[in-house]
């Protein structure tokens, strides 16, 4: 009897690990509002992928062997969207990586997903923020020297990522991004709808007094004209009767 050839099983890397997106709704505030201010930041880059909350794989046959950062940037990879992002796949790990932290949270954070970004995954710079500062310290940054995580220093009171050429830190209480060359913070897309809307009002309203102020000139002109024809027929009717007069006169 002829032995039957039996497929290799097809390993499946799940999309979802059942874990809610965030804790809170200001966790889940800053994740998107990072995503997205990165994603606008980086709208003009060729080959830089941003995202979060997405399932990343690291050892190619191991669904166990997961993680899904918070947010993440990955220079030299392709902006195209994923369902699970597999490190084998992409050939290069994330470059930056923030996760917002909770006291449930914290411990694994500093501990074990620290070790795996700095010696697993190799990236560069890892961030830990506490939106409600229930954990001292509420928020650190470190970057990869030499295999090693090594403590980024204040600046300002915020944490400059080199990888990024951002810095992070909060501005009347709220996390975000700070641009040093422009010497701005990033917006979240909110904010942008917002300014963008405001921007188009004043616009408009600036259109409506050019347009108000174009219709009153060319009424003005219209009244001039009007005033110089009346004037000149005035004009023209006097030097008629004068005419008239000094021919009677001559009679």
């Amino acid at each position: 009897m002829q032995n039957k050839i039996k497929a290799a099983p097809t390993v499946i890397y799940p999309e979802s690990d059942g874990k809610p997106m965030a804790e809170t709704e200001s966790h889940r505030d800053i994740m998107i509002d990072f995503i997205q201010m990165l994603k606008h930041y980086f709208r003009n880059t060729n080959d830089v992928h941003v995202s979060g909350n997405l399932l990343m794989y690291y050892e190619e046959g191991n669904p166990r062997k997961s993680v899904s950062p918070d947010v993440f940037v990955a220079f030299g990879v392709s902006k195209k969207r994923r369902r699970t992002y597999k490190i084998w796949e992409e050939g290069h790990a994330p470059d930056f990586v923030l996760e917002v932290a909770s006291p449930s949270t914290y411990r694994h954070d500093l501990t074990r997903k620290k070790d795996l970004y700095a010696s697993v995954l190799g990236v560069r710079e890892y961030y830990i923020y506490d939106p409600y500062h229930e954990v001292n310290p509420y928020f650190l940054g470190y970057r990869l020297m030499d295999g090693v995580y090594q403590e980024i220093e204040f600046v300002d009171g915020r944490l400059p990522s080199v990888v990024l050429g951002l810095e992070l830190g909060e501005r009347d209480g709220v996390f975000g991004l700070y641009d040093p060359s422009r010497s701005v913070w990033l917006q979240p897309l909110e904010e942008q709808v917002k300014q963008a809307a405001l921007a188009q009002q004043r616009a408009d309203a600036r259109a409506e007094r050019a347009d108000a102020r174009a219709e009153r000139a060319a009424q003005a002109q219209q009244q001039e004209a009007q005033a110089r024809q009346r004037t000149e027929s005035e004009l023209a009717k006097t030097l008629a009767a004068l005419e008239r007069l000094q021919q009677k006169t001559d009679v």
